[in-house]
């Protein structure tokens, strides 16, 4: 298995003056902090941009630098067009808002709030209630290797078979979920939808969830078509997962949607 630093040389231009993103370091908490909500407020507009927006569903969540039992997230009932700096809330693990002004949505938040108690390493998670992710759900299936983009989750991504079809506030759901992201980025949690994670940051997160939904898309009209679709080998499959689907990968894809945002919608840092 290649090692992180070895993918990511894949990537990066030979001509160290060329224009390339490069992952930020910081000086303070504080710094840091600020990062982290400024690029979990863009990932909130991406969604919106994906049309990912259903009422008041749909949760992000990122671990504050210096608290890392609290969570910033979007704040309940606030479109994910209008989430900006000035809303977000944070919330401590008991789903006590102890920062800002807005509710949370306790019934998703269960569900985030076990994910990263059982997962220190988890930096990140996304979760909202899609078109194709949800209808792919109701499959209990994973996807099959039919694509790159495919393969970018090929044994990355597991089914929750507990049906998700009445989740709300209660913990032992939330458990449940938890358990399953030993080692993953993604699950599919049967007849609810999709759920991504990050261990390096709300970029990586929230590019996998839009890429999930995508290749649910994909997966959805190859089967439409009734024709048995060619798979990638499991080997090939794992060479592109390790090249295309890592952590670095995901928030490198975001890099340029973040700078559109930040250039289109610059009411996001109010």
């Amino acid at each position: 298995m290649l090692d992180t630093r070895t993918r990511e040389s894949v990537y990066r231009p030979q001509q160290p003056d060329l224009v390339f993103p490069e992952r930020p370091s910081f000086e303070t908490p504080a710094e840091e902090r600020a990062h982290r909500k400024r690029h979990l407020v863009a990932a909130c507009r991406a969604f919106a941009g994906e049309a990912f927006d259903y009422g008041f569903a749909g949760h992000l969540t990122i671990r504050d630098p210096e608290r890392p039992q609290h969570y910033w997230t979007n704040p309940m009932a606030v479109h994910f067009a209008q989430v900006r700096m000035s809303n977000l809330i944070l919330v401590d693990h008991a789903g006590k808002v102890v920062e800002g002004d807005y509710a949370v949505n306790q019934a998703g938040f269960v569900l985030h709030s076990a994910v990263h108690d059982v997962h220190p390493d988890i930096l990140a998670m996304c979760h909202a209630h899609t078109v194709y992710g949800t209808a792919f759900a109701a499959l209990g299936r994973k996807l099959d290797p039919i694509s790159q983009d495919a393969c970018a989750f090929f044994e990355d991504h597991v089914v929750i078979e507990d049906e998700g079809g009445q989740v709300a506030v209660e913990v032992e759901a939330g458990k449940k979920v938890a358990g399953a992201f030993a080692g993953v980025k993604a699950a599919i949690h049967r007849n609810h939808g999709l759920l991504t994670v990050s261990r390096h940051s709300i970029d990586a997160a929230a590019f996998w969830f839009i890429a999930l939904e995508r290749c649910c898309r994909q997966q959805l009209l190859v089967d439409a078509t009734a024709i048995p679709p060619g798979f990638v080998s499991p080997e090939r499959a794992r060479y592109s997962r390790e090249h295309v689907g890592s952590d670095y990968i995901g928030w490198l894809h975001f890099q340029p949607m973040y700078e559109h945002l930040e250039r289109t919608q610059p009411d996001m840092f109010d």
